[in-house]
């Protein structure tokens, strides 16, 4: 009983982190969602600066420091370890659900893209981003990534195969296609509002610490195959950002 529970948590959190990351591509580009980048209730500037650095920081926080492998060892002392990846997934989801929630516009205009070709490509180019992140995940487990093939071996009782290093597709372009997609989304804006410039600014920060600490693990993980990887593919721009050594 207790796999079947378990499985059934981690198709319940893969639900819910979909729904989530759907709602998110609304909230970014403006689209279809009540409540977006530039739509919601509104604050004084100072307010709003504080409420909406204080929900990205706690995403960031909650988003990295729980994906360290220090603290993995100690986590799982709580939560089981065929659970422990969809409950990183929840606790995620939730973040990024009270940051929808509780996010403060801050409508002061950067640019606004007045030709509507060139806005229109921008806001394409925006969802080619968030499909470039779907397609990254799916090159190397996307299933493994939210929890899914952790609860269904469970399930089955089956082991978790060992990690391999490979590098698929966009992988053998940049080394971070999920994090090049993120940057791409947040930034091709045909309108630009300085609450929209506050949220891509602080995620794309996030996301170049995020980098520095995801590579520190992956070495340690994969040693010298991930060192030469780092030399030969750049890390977000392609040819630029190689490792020298």
């Amino acid at each position: 009983m207790s796999r079947i529970i378990a499985f059934i948590y981690g198709v319940l959190v893969y639900i819910l982190s979909f729904c989530v990351i759907l709602y998110s591509i609304g909230f970014v580009t403006g689209l279809w969602v009540p409540r977006t980048l530039d739509k919601g209730p509104a604050a004084p500037l100072a307010t709003a600066l504080v409420i909406d650095i204080l929900l990205l920081t706690l995403f960031a926080v909650q988003h990295s420091v729980m994906a360290r492998p220090a603290f993995k060892r100690w986590w799982i002392r709580i939560v089981p370890v065929c659970v422990e990846r969809s409950t990183y997934v929840l606790l995620s989801s939730l973040a990024l659900i009270l940051l929808f929630w509780l996010w403060r516009p801050i409508p002061a205009m950067v640019w606004q893209i007045a030709n509507p070709q060139i806005a229109a490509a921008l806001l394409i180019l925006s969802l080619l981003g968030f499909l470039m992140v779907l397609v990254s995940t799916m090159l190397i487990n996307h299933f493994e990534l939210f929890g899914l093939q952790q609860v269904g071996a469970h399930l089955s009782g089956r082991a978790l195969p060992e990690p391999r290093f490979k590098t698929p597709g966009l992988y053998k372009i940049v080394r971070h296609p999920i994090y090049l997609g993120f940057v791409i989304a947040f930034w091709a804006a045909p309108v630009m509002t300085a609450g929209h410039l506050l949220f891509a600014a602080m995620t794309t920060a996030y996301i170049l610490v995020g980098i520095a600490l995801e590579e520190r693990d992956l070495i340690g993980l994969f040693g010298e195959d991930y060192r030469r990887y780092r030399q030969r593919v750049a890390a977000l721009v392609p040819f630029l950002g190689r490792a020298k050594g």
